[in-house]
């Protein structure tokens, strides 16, 4: 164990990250082995083993994050009167945040142990602003820190796309807990049947992936795609709606593999469904522009416009306009728009599921969710 431990404290070397990923693997693979093999005569001893890798693994605590004013979100802790939810006092505050509550709405927590909880507080924060998201995961690192749970840059799942992208942190210590990254060493959702390409396609199958993912892992997510149902916003709880929503969507990727080098007018309306079907799956409210969930979702959309530049060259007048602000100055624009009584602003246009488009003289309407703006 020395020298397992001397090479972990050199904090730039290649093979220390090397090392240090290993023994998370399998400070995992032991955890959940031990959650199966509870009466196995090897148990004791595994924990024992466990509670070793722990503290191998466990970060400087001057590394840790302490914002300033973290004291004036929480209550003062006590640890003695920790039970099986250490994080519950975290996931009340946020509740508590005026700020925060118009970006979620009413929002009830419905994990009932800290591995859990600690995912769908992260999940949460990327349906806010990013500031906003930034500012409360600090206040919250500091405060599970006072509990003897660490942030572990290292062990998160992974999703696969055409990047490296850490999303948010898990945790070791009192509290262990997995965070998720984006990574391009592992392999995009294979229901989709693609390999790593380059270019803008591989962004549109990470994108696509991680839309899969989310759907497996968060039960908040919703649909608003209208050749599943036009006529509102429905739960992807729903195993029948989960079903045909994954379905078009994995449906809609693959015509723009096909159409990638058909008529360029063709592979403009394969993009656009496909665009839509991204902006379908939405949360209820819908999620902040500015959210990491949001900038995802927009990232996408920017792909429309080297499509649109091939269209043009082919000779075809082409316009995209994505629909946004005041409904009564956009709904021309628009067919079978949803309107929702939650979030956003009162008469404006909550999410743009799908841009207006004109081809030549075709005119392919867009469509919204809005806030009505006549509540009372």
């Amino acid at each position: 164990m020395q020298h397992l431990s001397k090479l972990l404290e050199i904090e730039d070397s290649q093979l220390a990250w090397v090392l240090r990923l290993g023994l998370h693997g399998l400070r995992t693979q032991l955890q959940e082995a031990l959650k199966e093999a509870k009466t196995d005569s090897g148990s004791s001893a595994c924990q024992e083993l466990v509670r070793e890798l722990d503290q191998l693994l466990q970060p400087q605590k001057s590394k840790v994050i302490t914002p300033p004013t973290w004291e004036e979100v929480f209550e003062p802790i006590h640890l003695e009167l920790s039970g099986e939810q250490k994080l519950k006092h975290i996931a009340d505050a946020l509740l508590a945040d005026q700020e925060l509550l118009q970006f979620i709405g009413a929002y009830k927590f419905h994990s009932n142990n800290d591995v859990d909880l600690w995912n769908e507080i992260q999940r949460l924060l990327l349906r806010v602003p990013e500031k906003l998201a930034h500012t409360w995961r600090e206040c919250i690192l500091a405060e599970a820190s006072q509990l003897g749970a660490l942030e572990d840059k290292l062990a998160v799942q992974q999703f696969g796309f055409c990047r490296n992208e850490h999303v948010y942190s898990g945790l070791q210590g009192s509290v262990y807990a997995t965070g998720l990254c984006l990574s391009n060493q592992v392999g995009f959702d294979p229901r989709l049947q693609v390999e790593t390409r380059g270019g803008e396609l591989d962004l549109l199958a990470g994108i696509v992936s991680v839309c899969l993912k989310f759907i497996d892992i968060d039960t908040c997510l919703h649909h608003a795609l209208k050749s599943v149902d036009r006529f509102g916003v429905r739960s992807l709880n729903s195993e029948s709606e989960k079903s045909k929503y994954v379905t078009a969507l994995i449906d809609r990727f693959q015509r723009v593999l096909i159409t990638t080098d058909a008529d360029p007018a063709i592979a403009l309306r394969a993009r656009l469904d496909l665009d839509e079907a991204i902006h379908s799956l939405v949360y209820l409210p819908p999620c902040d522009r500015f959210s990491w969930w949001g900038k995802l979702q927009q990232e996408a959309r920017r792909t429309l416009d080297s499509v649109v530049e091939k269209v043009r060259d082919a000779g075809y007048q082409v316009q995209i306009r994505p629909l946004w602000g005041t409904y009564a100055d956009i709904y021309t624009w628009s067919k079978d728009d949803l309107q929702l009584n939650i979030g956003g602003v009162p008469g404006e246009v909550s999410a743009c599921l799908r841009v207006c488009a004109k081809i030549n003289d075709e005119v392919i309407p867009g469509r919204v969710l809005f806030r009505s703006s006549s509540e009372g």
